[in-house]
């Protein structure tokens, strides 16, 4: 069974170094995402996610949300 997990960050290269970084990690199904909120209309309000596929949760949520976190960005789950 497989987890999903979104990192979220204010700018899209700090969203591509940790997907590399995932990446290199053996994640294989690694995606840098553009995040859009209804409303928005300036380009730049708009934050980056890495949306990353695992085998399981844990240990991969702890994980994902230090590594967030350490970036300046924060963990959220995909609904």
């Amino acid at each position: 069974m497989s987890s999903e997990h979104l990192l979220i960050f204010p700018d899209r290269d700090t969203a591509e170094e940790v997907a590399d970084d995932l990446a290199g990690r053996g994640h294989e199904d690694v995606r840098v995402v553009r995040e859009v909120l209804a409303g928005e209309d300036d380009a730049e309000d708009h934050e980056w996610a890495v949306h990353v596929r695992t085998r399981d949760e844990a240990p991969y949520a702890a994980e994902l949300r230090t590594l967030a976190t350490d970036h300046g960005g924060w963990y959220d789950t995909p609904s």
